[in-house]
């Protein structure tokens, strides 16, 4: 059984007062939308539609090597499940191939999203034979998300937004933030019964929730989201939270990996840089993405590597490293 998935990428950066399309803004030297791909790829997603609409030319030129990605353009904002409505022909044309997909949707402005959360998600909804499943978080403080309702037996019963819920609702601590999993027939089923009666006048695809569990079908909530991975971005604020955010994960997984980092705060390492074990990282030290650097290495203090840079296996590196020089070896 295949599995493809939705990423939404059609929002403009208007709160961000930015002319670049909002998943292109980078986050620890990557664009957002290629840690969702990213995490997609390796949680077996086989085929992904990408819905794009302000600055479409520029995103598709950013990722347009990909041949996994289908692009759809969504021409009017009208909501997530609208977003979601313009994939149609693509499920369909999967479905009548013979391609049985489980789907997940994801909002491209969300890059701390991890494969791990997918997967997870992906195995319940398939042990449940679920309709449609989510994945949730619990926060300690929940304020503007959609409340995670659930019946006395723990099982899910809906999904309450903020300005929507009643005071007890509002002390629930599981939100919802946008993982979503469906079995491709029953995406379609919801998606034809969506309306938009609602203030916004949009079609909410939250609402697909509301809809197959009044149609008798399986709902299944899973508790797999981290406060870290809720992050998505919206403005430059956010922006910046989700790259602390990011550079702890990328730090902490250099660590775990046996490098030293003497001052986490003062170090910033791209994503994607491989570092070997023993290596040293002095305070002021900036590792460009995609570098390599060796074992038992000493980088800093006060050196920049630039993006692709090379250091051999026990090199001490001072102050910066061009492009011209960054294959570096032996001495310090």
């Amino acid at each position: 059984m295949s599995v493809s998935a939705i990423i939404l990428a059609a929002g403009k950066s208007t709160r961000m007062k930015s002319r670049r399309p909002k998943v292109l803004h980078e986050v620890c030297g990557r664009p957002m939308l290629e840690y969702v791909l990213r995490a997609c790829y390796e949680a077996e997603v086989e085929r992904v539609m990408v819905v794009v609409g302000h600055g479409k030319d520029e995103v598709i030129s950013r990722f347009g090597n990909d041949k996994r990605i289908k692009w759809i353009e969504q021409t009017e904002l009208l909501g997530t499940g609208h977003a979601v409505r313009m994939c149609e022909p693509e499920i369909r044309k999967r479905l009548d191939g013979g391609q049985h997909d489980q789907v997940f949707v994801l909002a491209g402005d969300g890059p701390m999203i991890r494969s791990e959360v997918l997967r997870t998600l992906l195995s319940a909804h398939r042990d449940d034979r679920a309709a449609a499943s989510l994945a949730t978080a619990v926060l300690d403080d929940p304020f503007g998300y959609g409340r995670v309702v659930r019946d006395d037996k723990g099982e899910f019963q809906a999904i309450v937004e903020q300005s929507d819920a009643a005071p007890e609702q509002r002390e629930i601590r599981e939100i919802f933030p946008s993982y979503y999993c469906f079995r491709a027939e029953d995406l379609l089923l919801a998606l034809s019964k969506l309306t938009n009666n609602n203030a916004k006048r949009e079609y909410y695809l939250t609402d697909t929730y509301a809809i197959l569990r009044g149609a008798g079908k399986k709902i299944t909530a899973v508790q797999a989201v981290t406060p870290e991975d809720v992050l998505s971005v919206n403005t430059r604020q956010q922006l910046a939270e989700a790259d602390e955010a990011m550079q702890r994960r990328i730090q902490r997984q250099l660590m775990e990996s046996g490098v030293t980092i003497v001052s986490p705060v003062n170090t910033y390492v791209e994503s994607g840089a491989s570092i070997g074990s023993d290596t040293v990282l002095q305070p002021f030290t900036f590792v460009g993405r995609d570098s390599v650097i060796g074992n038992e290495c000493t980088i800093g203090p006060f050196a920049t590597l630039s993006r692709g840079s090379l250091v051999a296996e026990g090199t001490t590196i001072a102050g910066n490293v061009c492009p011209e020089t960054a294959m570096l070896n032996g001495g310090s």
